[in-house]
């Protein structure tokens, strides 16, 4: 007898997200159903605006993704224009972007995810002294002392005693498929406290280009903040100058970001996914995964200088990556066929983000209900699809992409790790494969940032200060009819803006975003979102009381909720109550 299995809300996400499951009698998921919960609205507050100011606007879309929002726009706004940007300014971008990255798949792997695979109360069992040799024999990271991970336990034992565990209340501590050693799950909750001194640093890369973080400036047509050669004034804004102290402060910071992910981040992913190498058989789903490109060493519009290629790769096929055009609106759709709201023209019909429509026509159950209609609309999310597949976006996608296109670092390091755990390559099409690939994008990344900086300074000591391209920021200048998208890849996976520009105002503005592609619903032919998938790829419930397999999967996708929904009532007003169980 097949039985429901409901998580709502799945925790440790940014947004609310709704999980259904159907088990049969050996409680293995046959059916999975994503549904995101919430409803918010940007597109029709851009309307009518001057496409200049959008950035700003499209930061809020989200609390976690906001300098990712804010470069999509931007260059959607450019693309349109034709506007080109100086090199310094899109080497502050990559670094921006860089950080972005780093910072966040530091702070999903220890905050987020992690739980799925550390048992935090297994950690009072621990002897600091193992947990000590363990930790050195990963690599050489000062803090490893039996004294130290002794102080970290005695910590916790405080939190427990207490009862005050705070956000590692409610966990399944003692769950069967928790695999992990005491001293393993010791050293893992002394990163996990560590990661969260760390981040306080690696954003200051952000406050110095963009004046603050979260929400950094930008500006289309370049960077936010002039270069200055003197030494007073080390911050940034968009009203003042970066020198040469703020510089090197950037080039400090970039060291200790490195410094952290190969002596804390990479280890600690090994040493996890050693003990779960059965979760690099499932979880994977789909098959086909998408990316838009990132890291342009030339320009925005020569694809062939991004770090980050561009392409669609299909039922695994590694060997024919499929060219993708986002103007083309025969390639990028999103459906409502099992949305909670119409289309004019129907729900079984898609649309280019270029024709997008974000009315709402509310058809859904009003919570709380005891379970989705999944026969019809059950998801805030649109579905979005590229030549009519349902798609895999965000870090295995890129890993994927990069090793494909033959990128000789991204290989060598796929092949190191996969040596390390006695794994062929087909292990990265899986739950762990995810959340591994995200820790090696990592590495790349934060080894590719001194390159980008060198770079920049590089051009400043020849006399290169242009951070700003001044043409075409009067609208005089610009046609009467512009449309142009602009595309990044968030730590999520490839998100991009579209932008309809007429009389100098902004006539149509769409975002399709990573947990959009990830976590939307089915379409009209019923093929299945990536999570709706992957839970479905030979997932088995030890307790379905205590789903803990569901929530590995899903939080290997690093669920954005905020992100991913975008609707209003027909009126363009937020008017709708929900009660949120």
């Amino acid at each position: 007898m097949n039985e429901r299995i409901v998580v709502d809300p799945i925790t440790r996400i940014e947004g609310h997200l709704r999980i259904e499951a159907e088990t049969d009698a050996s409680t293995a998921i046959t059916k999975a159903y994503s549904s995101g919960t919430m409803v918010r609205g940007i597109e029709l507050i851009l309307k009518g605006r001057d496409p200049r100011d959008a950035w700003a606007f499209t930061q809020r879309i989200c609390g976690v993704c906001t300098l990712v929002h804010g470069i999509a726009s931007v260059r959607a706004v450019e693309n349109a224009l034709g506007y080109d940007i100086p090199a310094n300014a899109q080497l502050i971008r990559n670094l921006m972007i860089g950080a972005q990255f780093v910072h966040d798949h530091v702070m999903h792997f220890y905050h987020l995810h992690a739980l799925d695979w550390v048992d935090v109360v297994s950690a009072l069992k621990a002897d600091p002294k193992a947990t000590s040799d363990l930790a050195q024999s990963l690599s050489n990271w000062p803090k490893s002392s039996p004294g130290y991970f002794a102080d970290v336990q005695t910590k916790l034992k405080n939190f427990v005693d207490a009862g005050q565990l705070g956000i590692f209340a409610g966990g399944y501590w003692g769950h069967p498929e928790y695999k992990l050693p005491p001293e393993a799950n010791l050293m893992a909750v002394a990163h996990y406290l560590e990661a969260l001194t760390w981040q306080r640093e690696v954003v200051q890369i952000h406050t110095i280009f963009g004046g603050k973080n979260p929400h950094p400036n930008f500006v289309v047509g370049g960077a936010p903040a002039a270069i200055s050669v003197d030494t007073q004034n080390a911050g940034g804004s968009a009203a003042t100058a970066v020198n040469m102290a703020g510089l090197e402060q950037i080039k400090s910071v970039i060291a200790r970001m490195r410094e952290f992910v190969d002596q804390v981040y990479l280890p600690d992913t090994l040493a996890v996914a050693s003990f779960y190498k059965d979760w690099f058989a499932r979880g994977e789903g789909l098959g086909n995964f998408l990316t838009y490109g990132e890291f342009p060493e030339k320009g925005t519009s020569d694809l062939s200088s991004w770090l980050v290629p561009s392409g669609a790769i299909l039922n695994r096929d590694l060997a024919t990556i499929h060219p993708v055009d986002m103007n083309d609106p025969a390639e990028i759709q999103e459906f409502v066929a099992h949305s909670w709201y119409d289309y004019k023209e129907g729900k079984d019909k898609g649309l280019h983000p270029y024709d997008g429509e974000t009315a709402l026509n509310y058809t859904g159950p009003q919570p709380p209900y005891q379970q989705l209609d999944v026969e019809s609309g059950y998801s805030w999310l649109k579905s979005p699809r590229w030549k009519g597949h349902a798609m895999e976006v965000g870090p295995l996608a890129r890993v994927l992409m990069l090793y494909a296109k033959g990128h000789k670092p991204t290989q060598e390091l796929a092949g190191f790790a996969l040596k390390k755990l006695d794994l062929p390559l087909t292990a990265m099409f899986s739950t762990l494969g995810r959340t591994a690939a995200r820790t090696l994008e990592t590495k790349l990344i934060a080894d590719q940032m001194p390159v980008w900086y060198d770079n920049l300074i590089a051009n400043i000591k020849a006399g290169d200060l242009s951070v700003h391209n001044a043409a075409k920021w009067e609208p005089s200048s610009w046609p009467k009819e512009a449309k142009g998208v602009g595309f990044t890849e968030a730590p999520r996976g490839a998100l991009a803006h579209w932008v309809v520009i007429k009389d100098m105002r902004i006539d149509n503005y769409q975002a399709v975003v990573p947990s959009t592609w990830n976590a939307g619903p089915r379409d009209a032919k019923g093929q299945p979102g990536a999570y709706e998938a992957a839970l479905m790829d030979r997932h088995t419930l030890y307790d379905p009381k205590q789903p803990l397999e569901i929530q590995r999967t899903i939080h290997s996708f690093d669920p954005c909720i905020a992100c991913a929904v975008h609707v209003t009532d027909p009126r363009g007003e937020g008017s709708l109550k929900l009660n949120v169980r």
